[in-house]
């Protein structure tokens, strides 16, 4: 019996999820192929296609994943303490690192994570026909400040990231 989530398909599919992680590490998602990860993973390429169409499949669908997992984090989130907020991401994605280093090198980053936490940030500051334009330059300017700290390994804390983003927002 093929059910959707039993036991048997969630290991394979963590699994295949680890190895395609530990791959992006050295590689680009173009030089990986389902031959890499089967031998990795020591499993059939046909438990990888009942799982997958393809590599790029496998990528989305660990972006969904890391996508709820943030989305999440701002379920409960008091839009009027930013710093709560931004706190709650920093240390997120600090616990996280290798996922969110594996989210960038994907190139998701320009369409949809980070645009969760400020796009609801913005809407709460922000009700001007202007909002786009905030959210776009805010958005990226995130996505700079984040990539960088990852690249150096997230040696500054949680919280003195916390307060370099207030500080972009001038304490708003």
């Amino acid at each position: 019996m093929n059910v959707k989530n039993n036991k048997r398909r969630r290991e394979s599919q963590e699994k295949i999820e680890k190895a395609f992680i530990e791959l992006l590490q050295t590689r680009e998602i173009k030089d990986i192929t389902v031959s890499d990860l089967i031998k990795m993973t020591e499993l059939n390429r046909s438990t990888f296609y009942a799982n997958y169409m393809d590599i790029f499949d496998l990528a989305d669908k660990m972006r969904e994943k890391l996508e709820n997992d943030f989305s999440n984090l701002f379920a409960d989130y008091d839009y009027f303490n930013e710093r709560t907020g931004a706190l709650k991401m920093f240390t997120h994605i600090k616990e996280n690192q290798i996922f969110y280093k594996t989210y960038f090198k994907l190139c998701y980053d320009d369409k949809h994570l980070i645009t969760i936490y400020d796009t609801r940030r913005a809407e709460q500051e922000h009700v001007d026909s202007n909002i786009k334009y905030h959210i776009e330059f805010f958005r990226n300017g995130l996505n700079a400040i984040i990539k960088l700290w990852l690249s150096g390994g997230c040696q500054e804390s949680p919280e003195e990231m916390a307060e370099v983003l207030k500080q972009e927002y001038r304490g708003r």
